[in-house]
């Protein structure tokens, strides 16, 4: 994952560290019809890997990787998220914590969703469908809605009406440390 944005290149799941592949391990393996993790990873073009790695990592840092049973749909250009199946505790765990919020977080045509708090940039975002699975997406929010006033007119200026989609470069820059 040191990978710089001007210089990512196409990755191989053996070249990845042991980590992220431990963490990625059982997820990937129904992604595109793959039957191994390995093939799912190797088949993503560059954009839907540097996205699913940047998702992964910060849902782990959240530790909500762990409600991801397996994911379904990667994204890393017109926005940057995911499709995925998840175990049943997500919604109660999300509710439970204090660094996500309900507010803002549905969209239309969605039963729910959660923002995350406390980030004016690159904010993870969750929404759910009804069904039996119920289906997840996540996706990176350029700006936060629920961060400040100021951070909400962003969002609404350059996402909503500007129609901005980030792609997984701008993400990139916005969690750098």
């Amino acid at each position: 994952m040191g990978v710089t944005a001007e210089a990512a290149q196409k990755l191989l799941w053996p070249d990845l560290p042991f980590d992220t592949r431990d963490l990625l391990s059982g997820k990937l393996n129904r992604l595109y019809g793959a039957t191994t993790d390995p093939t799912a990873f190797n088949s993503l073009d560059v954009d839907k890997q540097q996205a699913l790695l940047l998702i992964s990592t910060r849902m782990e840092a959240k530790g909500l990787w762990k409600a991801v049973r397996s994911v379904d749909n990667v994204y890393g250009l017109g926005g940057v998220g995911m499709g995925f199946t998840a175990w049943p505790m997500i919604e109660s765990e999300l509710r439970r914590r204090r660094d996500f919020t309900r507010r803002f977080a549905r969209h239309r045509n969605t039963k729910g969703g959660f923002y995350e708090k406390g980030r004016a940039r690159a904010v993870l975002h969750f929404i759910f469908q009804e069904g039996n699975p119920r289906p997840w997406y996540v996706h990176f929010d350029l700006y936060s809605p629920v961060f400040s006033f100021t951070s909400l007119m962003e969002h609404l200026r350059f996402e909503v009406l500007g129609n901005l989609r980030p792609d997984w470069q701008m993400i990139r820059k916005c969690l750098k440390p």
